[in-house]
């Protein structure tokens, strides 16, 4: 946005530098025109800089202990399928609370794009680092022993207004779709990803029998 602004700034003074060029070729010493491609053409570098940045956004994936990965790796799977960049870290909101503060306010400084966090049972994870970044986040409950995830839903889903957390499905299901809504999320800056996704839908429909066998 920054980028666009300097361009469509600078558009009327390209115009008038041309419009003008010989009555003002004198005073700048015939070097307006010069001066005013240079401009445009940084604008137009710093443009495609940002363009660069935003298509090179990575997904964090961070779950809240070691026992949540067997889980939250079917998000890997998912991402690496579509070719998303990811990176993937344990974080835990109560045993690591100084890492979780860490992790969320350099979130947007680390180029990432989206944040996917598993939780189980008193699943504050997501939400928290919600409260910490205006990165979306999307939370998959885990499915508890006791509750069988039920208490990891209502812990995530529950979110107070002003603090959104995108909630998934319990358990695997979960897992696989906040991967798979991420790279949407992706690819509304990332042409590749977009393709990647419309092949992955196109195979899944063509996996389907028409008939029972």
């Amino acid at each position: 946005q920054f980028s666009v602004k300097i361009i469509l700034s600078m558009i009327p003074a390209v115009i008038i530098g041309l419009s003008f060029e010989k009555e003002l070729e004198s005073f700048f010493d015939g070097k307006i025109l010069l001066v005013g491609c240079m401009l445009l053409v940084t604008a137009l570098l710093l443009l495609l800089a940002d363009k660069a940045k935003n298509t090179n956004k990575k997904v964090s994936i961070v779950m809240g202990s070691q026992s949540d990965y067997k889980t939250m790796q079917l998000a890997e799977k998912t991402l690496k399928q579509l070719g998303v960049s990811f990176e993937t870290k344990i974080v835990s909101a109560h045993r690591t609370p100084k890492r979780m503060y860490d992790f969320a306010l350099k979130a947007e400084k680390n180029n990432i794009g989206v944040i996917i966090a598993g939780a189980g049972g008193s699943a504050h994870l997501p939400g928290m680092i919600s409260a910490l970044t205006q990165i979306p986040v999307l939370g998959v409950p885990i499915e508890s022993k006791k509750l069988k995830g039920l208490d990891s839903l209502l812990s995530i889903a529950q979110m107070p207004k002003g603090i959104p957390v995108g909630t998934l499905a319990i358990g695997e299901d979960g897992a696989i779709n906040a991967a798979l809504l991420a790279a949407e999320i992706m690819a509304i800056n990332n042409s590749s990803i977009k393709n990647k996704l419309k092949n992955w839908r196109s195979n899944q429909t063509k996996s389907v029998k028409r008939a029972p066998k």
